[in-house]
């Protein structure tokens, strides 16, 4: 336990913190796997519909300062690769 004001209000921002960001992980990831759902189950529409929900979370986590802006566009990137080839038939 810390011993100063200071060290303990650092301690419960730092949870705070950790709570707001695990709250966005999950939000991110969660949108990931419905896009895959999707694809997996050969629904170009609803994949696409989806990928545009997902891209929206992701680019909120930025913004937030949750995710950095390399792994968000990489993480898109992957995204919208796997509905083009839905479309695409392979």
């Amino acid at each position: 336990m810390p011993n100063k004001k200071s060290a303990e209000k650092r301690v419960r921002i730092a949870e705070r913190n950790r709570l707001y960001n695990r709250y966005w992980t999950s939000r991110c990831k969660t949108a990931g796997k419905r896009v895959l759902e999707a694809v997996q189950g050969g629904n170009d529409e609803l994949a696409q519909s989806r990928l545009n929900e997902a891209q929206s979370v992701l680019d909120k986590a930025v913004v937030k300062g949750v995710l950095h802006k390399n792994t968000a566009s990489r993480r898109k990137a992957n995204l919208t690769k796997l509905v083009k080839s839905l479309a695409t038939g392979k």
